[in-house]
């Protein structure tokens, strides 16, 4: 046990929490008016949720005595024999700093799910929906990548911080809550105004604070990987956010400030499962390609494919996720980090990359099967979308009676 590595953890994981409230104003501040309310309301309530279920059952199917490779058991109910002393993923740091670490990341995951539906979902079916995938999709999902026994962790795939966990299974689960809702009404018609910038840059400000909880807490320690992972963590964002900021250039003929607070998150989503593992000149490339990749993979959803990603939640989040975990088994060294059995494609070696691209089939597999199977128990007892005199209105008041600005009296 180490008392500087106990201090490092627990304050890794408050950082971790407040990526929540982050996110509630990132996404709050991207919406229209009259859904502000709605959006936030959807992460302050995932914090009591995930809390609530992870100390209850969560941790222990997550990171429990392993059945099939796959899920864990009920060994740690209520967290019994959850304690003061080591566990059995770090013999520094006590078992309940661990799981209490791992608790921020079951907070932060659905909470990334919501941008996708904002406008038009009941609140009370949101709510049971994020229940349903915590069991079904995020818990075996983190039992396979960092359980012991974990089917993904024994083909040889590596997760730093989440990439699998976190980004890419909340993305494409997004992506198909989004095609099952359907366009807000007037989707191709009316221009969805982002109604508070201030608050966007607020929000993507928190998060990039928290996020250095998020990657270089990972490391478990506080040694040299936890520097690493900072470093590579700030390269990435930083690089992702000039990037950005250079495509609005060349597009629009300005930088805009949306723009770059978009960017730097698609840099800390594409650095966060090599954070510590690839090398740190690497994460310029990764920083620099990721928004590219995300602003194309944008357009083509919303503009072609005419899919209602409404804060694009698929095409930050799932596709940054999907660039990081190939980007990891390209770039990865096993010098870096010794978890990783193989160096990445660059240094003439297979193995990684064919692992991290198993790895992420997997996960976008357990996403889109979690998620149908998940809307289909919903169904059965409420209708998900709410009427469209309620999505006219603004689910502010239709599902919470609140309205964030009450002296407002103009049009949205």
């Amino acid at each position: 046990m180490d008392t500087g590595n106990t201090g490092f953890m627990m304050v890794c994981a408050a950082l971790v929490f407040i990526m929540t409230p982050g996110l509630a104003f990132f996404y709050g501040g991207l919406v229209r008016r009259k859904n502000v309310v709605n959006t936030m309301m959807a992460c302050v309530a995932i914090m009591g949720l995930s809390v609530f279920m992870w100390v209850l059952f969560g941790y222990s199917l997550a990171f429990g005595s392993d059945h099939g490779g796959v899920i864990g058991d009920f060994g740690w109910l209520a967290f019994n024999g959850v304690g003061w002393e080591a566990g059995p993923y770090s013999d520094t740091i006590p078992h309940l700093v661990y799981a209490g670490f791992q608790m921020m990341f079951a907070m932060i995951t659905p909470a990334l799910i919501t941008g996708a539906v904002v406008g038009r979902m009941k609140f009370k079916a949101l709510f049971a929906f994020i229940a349903l995938w915590s069991v079904i999709v995020y818990y075996p999902m983190a039992h396979m990548v960092w359980g012991q026994g974990g089917f993904l962790a024994s083909i040889g795939s590596v997760d730093f911080a989440g990439g699998n966990v976190v980004h890419i299974s909340s993305g494409v689960s997004a992506l198909v809550l989004a095609i099952y809702l359907g366009r807000r009404k007037g989707y191709e018609k009316t221009s969805y105004r982002i109604h508070n910038i201030p608050f966007v840059v607020l929000g993507a400000s928190l998060l990039w604070f928290g996020w250095y909880g998020f990657n270089a807490g990972s490391a478990l320690a506080a040694d040299g990987l936890a520097a690493h992972a900072f470093m590579t963590t700030s390269v990435s964002a930083a690089t992702a956010l000039l990037s950005w900021m250079l495509i609005d250039t060349v597009k629009e003929g300005k930088p805009t400030l949306v723009g770059a607070c978009t960017g730097l998150v698609v840099g800390l989503v594409a650095i966060t499962p090599g954070a510590g593992f690839v090398p740190i000149w690497s994460a310029f490339i990764i920083g620099a390609l990721v928004s590219p990749i995300c602003y194309f993979m944008i357009n083509l959803i919303k503009h072609k494919l005419k899919i209602d990603d409404s804060l694009d939640a698929f095409g930050c989040h799932g596709i940054g996720g999907i660039w990081g975990g190939i980007a990891t088994g390209l770039f990865g060294q096993s010098s870096i980090n010794s978890v990783a059995q193989w160096n990445g494609l660059v240094f003439g070696e297979t193995g990684l990359f064919i692992a991290q691209v198993i790895s992420i089939i997997v996960t976008i597999a357990v996403a889109v099967v979690g998620s149908l199977i998940c809307i289909g128990i919903i169904r059965i007892f409420t209708r998900l979308r709410v009427d469209e005199k309620d999505e006219m209105i603004g689910l502010d008041v239709t599902q919470h009676g609140e309205n964030a600005y009450p002296s407002f009296n103009g049009f949205d």
